[in-house]
């Protein structure tokens, strides 16, 4: 059975980045709190194989729009208003947790678009996460009286302790002038939103074509049991696992995870 999906007409463009003027077009949507600049490294790495890579930044994230509407029919909208402005007919994509998401919703709302697709660290199902807390800690910094990114840092680090994770937030901080900071997201919103990360896909997405699930090794977002659920919704799926990588697995573990892309956008 497929979607029923619709491309509402939108007003607002996805911002991004393009990298490479190669002839197969790659479009990478980030995760949750993530943004763009998460996949310069990985661009960088494969554009000179023939590739143009779109680094976008989703709704309420990096530099793009805010929008108190957030769901993944949403952002699967986007990514179509996003092709149809660029005058892109097929493309292979990749989408990273919340990008993941994303990605499966466009595969199943617009199937022919997609020449293969890659999901990294998320399956179509339900997830609960502890994103609730780490949204509050944002909450809690007082931006008035910060006055440098070390400062940020150190009020952050009684509640989140792991530096490299900190460093990954501390991207959606952005200078107003030399003495004032703001967030590039909306927390509001994002919090208000929260269940609709979470929500799991509609049981009847499909889509037939080449899929590439890549889950890390020390990551529990993916396992055998529940991978065996999403092959009626991707029946040509397969599942590989990087090696000394969590659910960040393009970050942690970025020669691998650019080897295994490779091998399956080339083959």
């Amino acid at each position: 059975m497929w979607l029923t999906c619709t491309c509402k007409k939108l007003i607002m463009l996805l911002k991004s980045k393009i990298i490479g003027k190669g002839s197969d077009i790659l479009i990478v949507l980030h995760g949750f709190l993530g943004m763009s600049d998460n996949w310069n490294s990985f661009a960088k790495k494969i554009y000179n194989q023939g590739f143009q890579i779109h680094l976008l930044d989703q709704r309420n994230h990096g530099d793009s729009f805010h929008s108190k509407e957030f769901n993944y029919e949403l952002l699967s909208n986007d990514l179509k208003y996003y092709t149809d402005y660029h005058q892109i007919k097929n493309f292979s994509l990749i989408g990273h947790s919340m990008g993941g998401k994303a990605a499966m919703m466009f595969s199943g709302c617009f199937t022919n678009a997609i020449n293969k697709l890659i999901i990294v660290d998320i399956l179509p199902i339900y997830y609960k996460n502890d994103y609730q807390n780490i949204l509050k800690s944002l909450k809690s910094i007082d931006l008035n009286s910060i006055r440098s990114r070390l400062e940020a840092d150190k009020a952050l680090s009684s509640s989140i302790k792991a530096p490299s994770f900190r460093a990954f937030l501390w991207k959606n901080l952005k200078r107003i002038n030399n003495n004032e900071f703001t967030f590039k997201i909306d927390l509001n919103i994002i919090l208000d939103k929260l269940n609709e990360v979470e929500k799991a896909l509609p049981v009847n997405l499909y889509f037939g074509g080449e899929t590439l699930f890549i889950k890390g090794e020390n990551s529990d977002y993916i396992n055998n049991q529940n991978f065996k659920s999403v092959h009626k919704n991707f029946p040509k799926s397969q599942l590989v696992e990087v090696s000394k990588a969590g659910h960040w697995v393009h970050a942690e573990n970025l020669d691998d995870f650019v080897k295994e892309t490779l091998l399956f956008l080339k083959s």
